[in-house]
């Protein structure tokens, strides 16, 4: 590991004046970017930890929620508006990690984590075009069981690891971010990058900004959501397929409004609009879950190893949509 500088911010504009510096990291739990820098991934030559400063609050508002950047997984994952009002967002932290990790880990560094590639984690493997721009993509020739089927490119097939940022996705999050420029809202969906050309670029987030706040709007049909992780075993281990899901039923039974998203699939959350409006109107029940499924993995491209994401996938939406409709 590199030797690097250790400082801690006092507030956030001394954090954000510190990140003008392109050597600098934001610390938050660690549990992804001390991993990093172990594995000679990742090369901070000065570390700001920003667990100290007060961004810690989980607050109600009129407009519904505000998650703080440093509040913990487990914090947010127990606390009882999360429980009543999104269930989707508890049960994907839950499933995201071990109580010891969640203890640790911040709303802020979970959307910051980066994929747990194997050809990106190991710098023994030369060509990872997220490590080294330009040098090509090892998992392309390699075993990508567990890489993307959608929206991948030649540049780069890794996954986003995060199970919560699925379940925000669906919810219609917004981060709160503040930078020299001063503050600014991305909408969830507009946070993660594809790869395209450019896959060392994770977010849309510039170097020197900080995120401050993650918001969940009054979505009245939160209580009636669900989050379905799909995995090799039972704990600590990423998605092969996850699903994020919401459902409003009107009086008769009737969907008024889905959302729906996936991960474990693409370089980001995966939220596709039109498998959501194939579910307005429709009753509850198998055809409408297949008819949204199909939707929502079209245009799908899997490889020799991962071809069997996509009937996972399938299979997977259609479950997590049938629990979420029978929940009261």
């Amino acid at each position: 590991m590199r030797a690097f500088a250790y400082t801690r911010a006092t507030d956030v504009s001394g954090a954000v004046a510190a990140a003008r510096d392109p050597d600098v990291k934001f610390l938050g739990g660690g549990t992804n970017l001390l991993d990093l820098m172990k594995m000679g991934v990742e090369h901070p030559g000065h570390l700001v930890d920003v667990t100290r400063l007060p961004l810690a609050a989980i607050e109600e508002r009129e407009s519904g929620l505000r998650l703080g950047a440093t509040a913990r997984n487990s914090d947010v994952a127990n606390h009882p508006l999360v429980r009543q009002r999104y269930r989707v967002l508890s049960e994907a932290l839950v499933a995201g990690a071990s109580p010891q990790l969640r203890n640790m880990a911040t709303m802020g560094g979970n959307l910051m984590q980066r994929t747990r590639c194997a050809y990106f984690y190991d710098p023994t493997f030369a060509e990872c075009n997220k490590r080294v721009p330009g040098s090509g993509c090892a998992a392309l020739q390699g075993y990508h069981r567990m890489h993307a089927i959608l929206g991948a490119s030649e540049a780069c097939i890794a996954t986003h690891p995060s199970d919560a940022a699925v379940a925000l996705a669906a919810l219609d999050a917004v981060v709160r971010v503040v930078g020299p420029g001063g503050e600014r809202a991305i909408p969830i969906v507009d946070f993660h990058r594809l790869p395209g050309d450019t896959p060392q670029l994770d977010t849309n987030l510039r170097g020197d900004e900080l995120i401050t706040a993650i918001d969940l709007p009054a979505l009245p049909f939160g209580r009636r959501s669900h989050y379905l992780k799909v995995r090799d075993r039972n704990s600590y281990a990423f998605a092969l397929v996850s699903v994020a899901a919401a459902l409003d039923l009107d009086g008769q039974g009737v969907i008024r409004q889905a959302r729906l998203a996936l991960g474990g699939v693409a370089h980001k959350p995966w939220r596709v609009a039109e498998a959501e409006q194939r579910l307005v109107g429709q009753r509850p029940g198998d055809g409408a879950w297949r008819a949204a499924a199909e939707a929502a993995v079209a245009g799908a491209r899997p490889r020799r190893d991962n071809a069997f994401k996509v009937e996972l996938a399938r299979r997977s939406i259609a479950r997590a949509l049938a629990t979420t409709a029978a929940l009261t």
